[in-house]
């Protein structure tokens, strides 16, 4: 391996200090933050957050706070959108901490099937370190949120609030990590010593037993049944009693989530567009779906989700929200920050490279509620609903510029009456290439506050 040696950085050095662009820009960051000093006068000064097409029933935004729920955050975003149609309702919230609840159950259960599955594995072989990494993370995807639904149903913010845990979720996940990974050393040592199938179920049930404790320590115990009652736009007074989750779910939201579809944008060298992936050991509920994308042109991307908002529905969607981003302003654009001037030099990886090159994967997921479009039909920038709060751009709603969507968007979800019938077959019937847990497309929409 070649050493860097001192006349090599003599040289560096005598580069730098007679280079003025770079004494200039040093005493402009010294102090301040890079994307204020970085940032492009031309493109700030454009800010506009009014779109040609906005859903009907935005509502004030939530807040995930300092928790990494953001992919159910804009799953039940989604939801209460057509709830409040549906009921005429100014406001409302979905508990965030029920769907938590029995994500951190789930991914417990499937952190541990996961284990036994994988029992003939050495400690050190890079799956089970894997698995060992971060088993039950606050992160997810859309269809990881979709069998939480399926099965669990949801239930008004009021019937299970948020506790201090919920929004800040780092010790409780230290903690369940803590017992899992020692829950996994039984369980291997058991398989290892001869334990048959029945006596390693009994062990892991008692382990979910202790992990279902710690959850009702840290957020409480989700209801079983409950009455719902608020007024809507104009004071009319309503009430609904005796629901379940379940009941909740299906009579008052109506969604059928099994009509979505989750559309990829992946152009990494080793993906095929129109072709089908899941990622192994990627999920929460053993028995539910599992992760199924279907990878197409980015321009395949935003043709359906212009379709959906123009047939007033929102899209769910993730995206790789770090990247030029500015969060006071609530704007992501690439051109709104000139790191080429800024240090003087290129950066010039594409899509592909960046995510092959471990620079970039999809971190976040949020909504969009509208897009901008010009006299030809085409997009000009997107609408976009956080779950930060109402601090940033317009109270909580960002700007997304069409060419950040093609850089930074990794994933929607869509109505099927929203794609070409060959694609919808090929989503359905395709049978699904697998890719490695590590894979980029395996990563988890988690971006706290």
């Amino acid at each position: 391996m070649n050493h860097i040696d001192k006349s090599t950085i003599r040289s560096f050095n005598k580069s730098v200090t007679s280079d003025n662009h770079a004494k200039s820009i040093r005493n402009a960051t010294f102090r301040n933050n890079l994307i204020e000093v970085a940032m492009d006068w031309d493109h700030f000064r454009t800010i506009d957050h009014s779109f040609s097409e906005v859903v009907t029933g935005e509502m004030p935004t939530t807040n995930q706070k300092s928790s990494g729920r953001c992919w159910g955050f804009a799953g039940l975003n989604l939801f209460r959108i057509h709830l409040g149609r549906k009921y005429s309702l100014k406001d409302f919230q979905f508990s965030q901490s029920y769907f938590m609840f029995w994500d951190k159950l789930e991914k417990s259960n499937y952190f541990l099937e996961s284990i036994i599955a994988t029992a003939d594995k050495g400690w050190s072989s890079r799956l089970l370190m894997h698995l060992l990494s971060n088993p039950i993370q606050d992160g997810g995807q859309w269809d990881m949120w979709v069998n939480l639904v399926n099965k669990y149903g949801v239930v008004p913010q009021s019937e299970m609030p948020e506790s201090y845990s919920s929004s800040n979720s780092r010790y409780m996940n230290r903690m369940i990590t803590r017992k899992l990974r020692e829950n996994a050393k039984i369980i291997r040592e058991s398989i290892q010593t001869g334990a048959g199938p029945q006596v390693i179920q009994e062990q892991k049930n008692d382990m979910l037993q202790e992990i279902y404790k710690m959850l009702a320590i840290h957020l409480g115990t989700p209801p079983n049944s409950f009455n719902w009652q608020t007024r809507d736009k104009k004071k009319n007074f309503i009430r609904f009693m005796e629901m379940t989750p379940d009941t909740f779910y299906k009579d008052h939201v109506g969604l059928d989530l099994d009509d979505y579809v989750c559309l990829i944008n992946c152009p990494m060298s080793d993906k095929e567009y129109n072709k089908v992936y899941t990622v192994d050991y990627l999920g929460n509920v053993a028995e539910g779906k599992p992760i199924r994308y279907l990878n197409v042109e980015s321009q395949v991307m935003k043709e359906a989700t212009i379709q959906s908002l123009k047939s007033d529905e929102p899209v769910w969607f993730g995206c790789d929200v770090s990247k030029h981003f500015h969060r006071e302003l609530g704007v992501m654009d690439i051109d709104l920050f000139d790191y080429d001037s800024f240090y003087d030099m290129r950066f010039g990886m594409d899509k592909a490279a960046r995510l092959e090159y471990g620079d970039s994967q999809m971190t976040h997921a949020m909504l969009f509620t509208g897009v901008d479009l010009n006299s030809k039909n085409e997009p000009i920038k997107w609408r976009v609903e956080n779950s930060w709060g109402t601090k940033g751009g317009d109270k909580g709603y960002h700007i997304m510029s069409d060419k950040w969507f093609d850089e930074y968007s990794y994933e929607v979800v869509v109505h099927r009456n929203h794609l070409s019938d060959e694609l919808f077959d090929l989503f359905q019937n395709e049978d699904a290439i697998h890719l490695d847990p590590w894979d980029p497309m395996g990563a988890l929409a988690h971006r706290s506050y």
